[in-house]
């Protein structure tokens, strides 16, 4: 079993990787459009097989395929029976266009959706809706003292209103103890914007989205560039996804390439290696699984650590390359 490590200040125990299912939306909806559908047999696969590995927590959304990512991986995991009895699932609300009542209106609908499966974590998705951060926290911290979910967080929140919902919550007599957002080696804005530095002194978790910046720290795109042509949606406007996103990015595929040798690993799994480790345990990160080979490989950055001074010559290179 994987190391686990606090989820902010909640007394529950997560693994350093999580799953994203995002990529389980089965092609429902608009967000879910962005993922070929993955057939029930390989999402359950996915799913056992990074159960098996260590990880014992699932990210997903209500957004995500209107439901469908959290009846997939529901369903996914009820198959497994006992194997999955302790499998942890993070969900979060939708904001747009809505109001902090609908936090508790919709709730129960959450749950009939993941099959009656307990919500460990509820997040707020965006900070974006018709009413204010104060009116969601407290629709939140109703929900949590009717034992209707064990913890509150919230996703792609600046370090103010991280600050306000943590505060809120806190009046309330419970912790935020979550923020997630978009962070990797070649994204590393909540270093700077105070994100980061505020989740630490608050012991907020981090949790990492895109913490491979959708596939480019795999390396494979800097191997065979022609691989470019085949890129579609919005992944072919970034600037990483262009010849010369490429080349500015090189040296780190380098180091990461080089480390991997070392370790028999990936590139991929040098790059999670270093997010869950370089921040102590406040940054945990979740990337999805398409096919069985990608949780095999989210599986193995959990086998080893890498030593401060590795880290170190990859946060320098990191730096450089993200300029």
């Amino acid at each position: 079993m994987a190391e686990l490590r606090r989820l902010g200040q909640s007394d529950i125990n997560i693994s350093a990787l999580g799953l994203g299912t995002w990529q389980f939306s089965k092609g429902n909806g608009l967000v879910g459009r962005y993922w070929p559908v993955i057939e029930k047999e390989d999402v359950r696969d996915i799913v056992r097989m990074s159960l098996e590995g260590g990880i014992n927590w699932y990210d997903t959304a209500e957004v995500y395929g209107k439901g469908k990512s959290e009846e997939a991986l529901a369903d996914a995991l009820n198959a497994l029976g006992d194997k999955a009895a302790e499998a942890l699932i993070a969900t979060k609300w939708w904001p747009a266009f809505r109001t902090a009542g609908s936090i508790t209106a919709t709730i129960d609908q959450r749950i009939e959706v993941l099959k009656g499966r307990t919500i460990d974590l509820y997040q707020i998705h965006q900070p974006f809706s018709f009413s204010s951060i104060k009116a969601e926290m407290e629709a939140m911290a109703a929900l949590l003292r009717n034992q209707k979910i064990r913890s509150a967080g919230v996703s792609n929140f600046n370090e103010t209103k991280m600050r306000q919902a943590h505060a809120v919550l806190k009046d309330h007599g419970f912790p935020l103890v979550s923020n997630q957002v978009k962070y990797s080696l070649l994204d590393r804005r909540i270093e700077h914007n105070g994100v980061l530095s505020a989740a630490k002194e608050l012991g907020i978790t981090i949790i990492a989205y895109s913490p491979l910046e959708q596939g480019i720290l795999s390396g494979k795109y800097h191997k065979n560039p022609e691989l470019l042509k085949n890129v579609s949606g919005p992944r072919k406007y970034i600037s990483h996804f262009k010849p010369s996103g490429l080349v500015k990015t090189q040296p780190l595929i380098d180091v990461l390439e080089r480390l991997a040798k070392e370790y028999n690993a990936s590139a991929s799994q040098i790059a999670l290696n270093w997010l869950i480790h370089f921040h102590g345990e406040t940054v945990v990160a979740i990337p999805g699984a398409s096919k069985k080979h990608h949780a095999e490989e989210n599986i193995g950055a959990l086998t080893f650590k890498l030593t401060q001074s590795q880290m170190d010559e990859i946060d320098r290179i990191s730096r450089e390359v993200s300029k």
